[in-house]
């Protein structure tokens, strides 16, 4: 009787460790989904064909796992599109990524304050993004408004939702310091200092064309610089060879 018992624990167990860790399914890709990538997001836009296919797969593998979920704002098709597209773009370049420091996404209808309180008579309501903490914590809040322009201004160097999407790979190695050191190795994170001090220094002292956020902390230098490695990477190849070779390394990609 007791081998019985054991027999069937043992089949249960099997049978939940199979549930638990297949492969979880993808939907199919929408075919009017290439039309709208085409038109709205100049990363995927200067892919190739067969890169364009693997961009679209994993947009839908990150909305199969991410929870997106509208604040007082519906979310529209064109919103999970972009969405997805941001988070997609800095891993694009390490296969089967899975964001485990993420679960959900709050999306709001406008810029909010520190309280995550929103309000047409709130002055102070100056944020676009954040990645949550406390009771925040694996959440990402992210500013409607924001998300459109992101995507509808491609000559600015910024990008809200890929930001805090940055925000979260630099917090990998288990601290947002401004530092990728999961992504670089350990030789490189000397010179990384180095070049983040010079060219934060270059930007508090108005000699800089990398947007004046990235002078405020190194937390904040990472992420801005992606930004505009991202959304101009000619004109940041350009400007910033050394900075371009650097981010190059930690992303591992070229931008086109």
């Amino acid at each position: 009787m007791i081998y019985t018992l054991l027999f069937i624990v043992f089949v249960i167990f099997v049978c939940y460790a199979f549930y638990v860790m297949k492969p979880k399914k993808v939907g199919k890709v929408p075919k009017h989904w290439h039309a709208i990538l085409m038109q709205n997001v100049l990363f995927y836009k200067k892919l190739s064909q067969t890169k364009q296919a693997v961009f679209r797969k994993r947009m839908m593998l990150f909305l199969s796992e991410i929870h997106i979920e509208g604040v007082q704002t519906e979310i529209e098709e064109l919103d999970r599109i972009l969405i997805a597209s941001s988070g997609v773009i800095p891993v694009f370049g390490f296969s089967n990524w899975s964001y485990n420091n993420l679960s959900g996404i709050l999306v709001y209808p406008d810029s909010f304050n520190a309280d995550l309180q929103f309000s047409d008579r709130d002055e102070n309501k100056r944020i676009l993004g954040m990645v949550g903490t406390g009771r925040f914590e694996n959440q990402m809040i992210l500013s409607k408004k924001a998300i459109r322009l992101a995507f509808n201004n491609k000559t600015d160097k910024h990008n809200t939702p890929v930001h805090e999407f940055v925000h979260l790979l630099d917090k990998m190695d288990g601290e947002t310091d401004g530092i990728p050191a999961f992504f670089i190795g350990k030789e490189y994170i000397a010179p990384w200092l180095a070049l983040m001090h010079k060219e934060m220094e270059a930007i508090n002292k108005d000699t800089s064309d990398i947007r004046k956020y990235g002078g405020t902390s190194e937390i904040e230098f990472f992420a801005v610089a992606s930004e505009y490695f991202f959304e101009r990477p000619k004109l940041f190849k350009q400007k910033h060879p050394d900075l371009y070779r650097m981010l190059s390394e930690c992303f591992q990609q070229t931008s086109n």
